[in-house]
């Protein structure tokens, strides 16, 4: 599963679920797409990095560690890519193990950082702060909130599918998050209900998260900043300014891979007509214990995919209200008249 597409639907589906409560934040989000959903993804997954570098080309390729014994891809032999910062050499291991629990709050801490993990019942008040903090200190503008509110997605999707908030009831194959569950999910989530449902053009949609600019929110809720306002004053513990220079780095290096990385994704989720239908490319069909696409999409329904699917955005919206019910400004934000063309045709057609 490559993460974009299920991190990118949990977003698409809470603004959908925000718009129906007639959310002020909603509009916002709509009008700031492409940073809400880069919020929705590098927001949270700081080690969207190049796994690989060819020692004769110098080609970047893969997503994050080198797996384990691999020194040729591609009939190339090559190396363990790393970012170098002030002359010191990171592995995306590395750099996972050093921001990826400051990012997700109550899940992968590692080392010494665990004691500054979140308890889950501190998230509102969590994401509220930093909301304040980004208008009092980082404002104005609506493109950094729709990055948090983003990120809040990410938060809230991930503390759900691996079973750290309580609440999702998903039985696949082995479980909600595992490997072999992973591609049906992914498959389903893009084909099924992300082009044939929502009408969603992944393919024109997603890369310009890689235009968007590195926001000076994200070292701020990760606590790799100078301690400061309403987020320093609530949670006054774990803040590390001396990892703020490469996090930045990190977080535009994001930007470039992703880049890279989706046409991957994209290929690797193609699908392909046979006489039996359509296909998925084998190696996902092995990933998931040798299912076939017509297969996942029925073991999908039978476990009810799309409710745990309704479940998340609810629960992500249900954190939307949180913050807004927190903040007069958000809460005076214009909201647009629900409504298509054809019902702007009537109003306005006649003179």
């Amino acid at each position: 599963m490559s993460g974009v597409i299920g991190h990118s639907l949990y977003a698409i589906l809470a603004r959908k679920a925000a718009a129906a409560r007639k959310s002020p934040i909603a509009s916002l989000l709509l009008r700031n797409d492409s940073s809400f959903l880069a919020g929705a993804y590098l927001g949270c997954d700081i080690q969207t990095l190049p796994a690989a570098l060819g020692l004769n080309t110098g080609a970047e390729s893969g997503y994050g560690k080198l797996p384990g014994g691999v020194t040729e891809l591609n009939g190339e032999p090559v190396r363990q890519w790393t970012l170098n910062h002030e002359g010191k050499e990171h592995t995306p291991s590395d750099i996972h193990a050093m921001y990826y629990g400051r990012a997700h709050l109550v899940l992968g801490w590692k080392g010494g950082d665990v004691q500054y993990a979140i308890p889950s019942d501190h998230l509102p008040d969590y994401f509220a702060a930093v909301t304040g903090d980004a208008v009092e200190l980082f404002g104005p503008g609506e493109r950094q909130l729709a990055y948090i509110f983003g990120w809040i997605c990410h938060v809230i999707g991930d503390a759900l599918i691996k079973s750290v908030l309580p609440g999702l009831d998903l039985k696949l194959l082995n479980g909600s998050y595992t490997p072999e569950n992973r591609p049906i999910q992914d498959l389903v989530a893009f084909h099924e209900i992300g082009v044939k449902e929502l009408g969603i053009n992944w393919r024109a949609r997603l890369p310009d998260i890689c235009d968007t600019p590195v926001e000076s929110i994200q070292p701020h809720y990760m606590r790799c900043a100078v301690e400061r306002g309403r987020l320093g004053e609530l949670f006054p513990v774990g803040w590390r300014p001396d990892r703020e220079a490469l996090l930045r780095r990190t977080m535009a290096r994001n930007r470039v891979h992703l880049k890279v990385w989706l046409r991957k994704v994209f290929r690797d989720l193609e699908l392909t007509r046979s006489g039996a239908g359509w296909e998925c490319r084998p190696e996902l069909s092995r990933k998931a214990r040798g299912l076939s696409y017509a297969e996942m999409v029925e073991l999908a329904d039978k476990a009810n995919y799309r409710h745990a699917l309704w479940l998340i955005a609810e629960r992500i919206a249900d954190a939307f209200d949180e913050v807004v019910e927190r903040h007069d400004y958000l809460q005076s934000l214009p909201q647009a008249t629900r409504g298509d063309w054809k019902e702007i045709t009537e109003r306005w057609k006649k003179k």
